[in-house]
Order: structure tokens, then sequence, then C-alpha cells
């Protein structure tokens, strides 16, 4: 009997000691578990299954609008020596203010000197062609400056159609000259407001009216400051931009 009793407790035991799975069944649990989860791609697609029909339409319109207005813009001109030279100005004059951050949002984004600026000007001068160009260049060195990327879509958001907007300013020539260079700017400004909050509301988890708020208050005291500076800058660059 007590033998029995001995032999009921060690399995008792026996049974509340824990079991160690072997090494070949936790990697193979590990692998099961990996494949379970959803992939990148399988993630990028079910957020863009989730996207409102109504973000997609903007998106597309804005990309539309690029292409139509470099395709059919009259003011393009040949990129001769001296177009790629005021290009290759504009890009670094801008990106050098850029350095200058007077504010510096906390998810990106910051008030500059007027960073925005030379860019317009050249677009202004040269026409939106050129503009679109230069301002693709600046994006890709506004993203080695510190950007993020979470994906292909995201970073064509961010960072060249954003800046590609600035070209827009090429539309200054078809508006009065009393205050087309102005109206150009804040058409402009806003175009890269609305590229950056398609960013924010389609990859960085932000509602539509956040992120357009966020994105609203840099660009709009940047977007100022290039109007103020223009006022007293915008007429002499813009002859020796214009010189032949």
């Amino acid at each position: 009997m007590n033998l029995f009793l001995a032999s009921a407790n060690a399995e008792e035991l026996v049974a509340e000691v824990p079991v160690t799975p072997a090494p070949e069944l936790m990697e193979q649990a590990a692998e099961e578990a990996a494949a379970a989860a959803p992939t990148w791609g399988q993630e990028l697609v079910e957020k863009f299954s989730e996207t409102p029909g109504t973000v997609w339409v903007s998106l597309a319109v804005m990309v539309m609008l690029a292409v139509i207005l470099f395709v059919i813009s009259k003011s393009q001109k040949k990129w001769n020596a001296k177009t790629i030279a005021f290009a290759a100005l504009a890009i670094a004059l801008s990106f050098v203010l850029s350095c200058f951050r007077l504010y510096r949002m906390p998810q990106g984004g910051s008030v500059t000197p007027g960073s925005m600026l030379p860019l317009m000007l050249f677009s202004a001068a040269f026409g939106v062609g050129p503009g679109l160009l230069a301002g693709m260049a600046y994006g890709v060195l506004q993203y080695f400056q510190g950007g993020w990327f979470l994906n292909v879509w995201q970073f064509l958001l961010d960072y060249i159609l954003a800046f590609a907007a600035l070209g827009l300013c090429g539309l200054y020539k078809r508006l009065p000259k009393s205050w087309g260079l102005y109206a150009s700017m804040a058409l402009a400004a806003l175009c890269r407001a609305l590229s950056a909050t398609l960013a924010g509301y389609m990859f960085w988890e932000t509602d539509l009216w956040p992120s357009l708020v966020y994105n609203g208050t840099y660009l709009i005291p940047d977007t100022i400051i290039c109007m103020v500076l223009a006022v007293f800058i915008a007429k002499p660059v813009m002859k020796v931009l214009k010189a032949k």
C-alpha cells in the first residue's frame, strides 16, 4: 500500500514539473509564427484597402495635374546650360536656407528663413516644367537631410510630389503681374501642404484635418516669410534670371 501511494505521489510530482519543449519544437513554432505574421506587402495592401476613395481621387488628380502641367506648359524651356546652372543654384540656396530652422516641428517640417523662395523664383522665371524637375531634385535632398522612408508611396508624397509642387510658381506668367507671383506662391505652398497631408493620413496614422493643421502650422509662416522677402528681392532676381 505504501509503495502504491509513493508511486502515485511520484507521478503527480512528475506531472507538475513543467516540460521544456525541445529546441526543434521551439524553432518550428517560431517558423510557424513568422509564416502566419502578415508580410510588409500584405500590410501595405491592407492599408491601401482601408484608405477612402476620396483620398485616392485627390492623389490621382494631383499626379495628373503635375503631368499635364509638365507636358503642356508653354513656358517650358529647353534645358540649356543657363537653365541647368540656375536650377542648381536655386536648389543649393534652398537647401542651405533649409538648414537654418527658426522652428522645428516634432514630427517633421520646420519654419525656415525662406527656403522655398529660390525654387519659387526659379520656377516663376523658367516655367512649370523646369520648376517641377528642380523641386523633385530638392525633395530628394530634403530626404537625405534627415527624412523618413516607409515605402515608395510615402516617399513620393512626402518628398517628390510635395516639393515638385513648388514648380507651380511657373504659373506666374499666366496671372497679372501685380499679384500673380504671390498667388502662385500660395498655390504652390497649398499643393505642398495637401501632398504632405495625404502622406500623414495614409502612412502616419493621422486623420485628415489634424494632418492638414499640422502641416499648416509650419508651412503658413514659412510661406509668409517667402512672400515678405519676395517683396524686396523678387524683381531684381527675376531680371537676372530672365536676362539673356
